[in-house]
């Protein structure tokens, strides 16, 4: 079996977290754009912050299922908060798991899982976004340290970060072999953040340009080795894109039960909607979505405990779930009909938020990229 008693009761305390922590202030999240970073501290105190980061550094010490299952739990409540936890088990966390020394897990992790202090994770920039390995940053080597020169675009939570984990070319002929990774302070001399973007949705976590104009840090600030950086990216991003499968999952589920309230409360024609054979087959089809998307993300997240190569498996969950759950979404939406286009019903947030999901940790056509790559190689 995929899950045991551990799972279950995991997924218990998801979503008694969800349903009484995030559940009320859902909607004056999204009206206001703040996330309470108690709320936050609180998602490290339980432990949600480090799933799968060993128990040594301050993690749980659980596995990849563990993650999957409260993403979704969390999401089905506020897809935003399912950003602020993907992002330390993902992109911030694996970086330094997996490339960096002993010294930087104990400085790092601990304060990271705790939600004592946040990061983000710098890759994409004006001209580099689908394609990473075209960043133009660079950290040119000064004695002990590097000077870091460049502009970072779209960087999720830089304007609350106490620490950036950033990729930037510290040899631009080599290009991809070319690429390092830095972990260093917000509070550095050169650093400055540009006003938070007005998104569509997913408010409640600021986004917003990361610029370095001669950013010195120590040689001891690389992640890994020189010239690991695009390895140790991409990495971080097979994590991610398995948050960003059951965040989709979550959102499509927490469509679903509107839709099907909705249509049971809704008496058109003398008839509540869920007695008309369209609004059945619609829901029908909705659900064999659903399920489907928690095949592929069950999938994905079983393989990565059995540590196996599962970037065309995150890449399949991903890609499918992003994608389905836009039109599950939409369904949802359409059976509620005007209402459903009013801020009154919660699928209004659910559509703007659930559109994210096939652009960020690379886009539907990278995806198929990967999945293609894989097959063909």
């Amino acid at each position: 079996m995929i899950f045991n008693e551990k799972h279950e009761l995991i997924r218990q305390l998801a979503r008694e977290f969800a349903e009484k922590e995030l559940g009320p202030i859902a909607e004056e999240i999204d009206q206001t754009g703040i996330f309470p970073m108690e709320l936050y501290r609180k998602m490290g105190e339980i432990g949600f912050l480090g799933v799968f980061v060993p128990r040594e550094y301050g993690g749980a010490g659980a596995d990849h299922r563990s993650y999957a299952i409260i993403m979704e739990e969390l999401a089905k409540v506020s897809g935003v908060s399912t950003i602020w936890m993907s992002s330390p088990n993902s992109l911030h966390s694996t970086s330094i798991l997996r490339f960096g020394t002993e010294e930087q897990k104990e400085k790092y992790l601990k304060p990271m899982v705790s939600g004592e202090k946040v990061f983000n994770f710098s890759l994409t920039e004006p001209g580099a976004g689908s394609d990473a390995a075209s960043i133009m940053s660079t950290a040119e080597a000064d004695g002990d340290t590097y000077v870091i020169n460049g502009r970072k675009t779209f960087i999720t939570a830089a304007p609350v970060s106490d620490y950036a984990i950033l990729y930037a070319k510290t040899n631009p002929e080599k290009g991809v072999k070319g690429i390092s990774c830095f972990i260093f302070d917000m509070n550095l001399p050169g650093v400055s953040v540009g006003k938070p973007e007005r998104k569509m949705g997913m408010i409640g976590c600021p986004t917003s340009d990361l610029v370095l104009d001669n950013v010195r840090v120590h040689k001891s600030a690389m992640i890994g080795k020189e010239g690991e950086g695009f390895i140790n990216a991409m990495k971080s991003l097979s994590i991610g894109r398995l948050g960003v499968a059951c965040q989709a999952l979550g959102l499509s589920e927490a469509a679903m039960k509107e839709a099907v309230k909705y249509s049971k409360q809704r008496v058109q024609f003398g008839k509540p909607l869920s007695s008309f054979q369209h609004t059945r087959f619609t829901l029908a089809e909705m659900e064999t979505k659903i399920t489907a998307m928690k095949h592929l993300v069950n999938d994905a997240a079983y393989k990565m405990d059995q540590g196996l190569d599962t970037n065309k498996e995150s890449s399949m969950a991903k890609l499918f779930n992003s994608e389905e759950a836009k039109w599950v979404v939409d369904k949802a939406l359409q059976i509620h009909g005007g209402y459903g286009y009013t801020k009154d019903y919660p699928i209004e947030r659910i559509y703007r938020d659930v559109r994210a999901a096939s652009i960020y940790e690379g886009t539907s056509e990278v995806q198929r990229m990967v999945i293609a790559s894989k097959i063909l190689n």
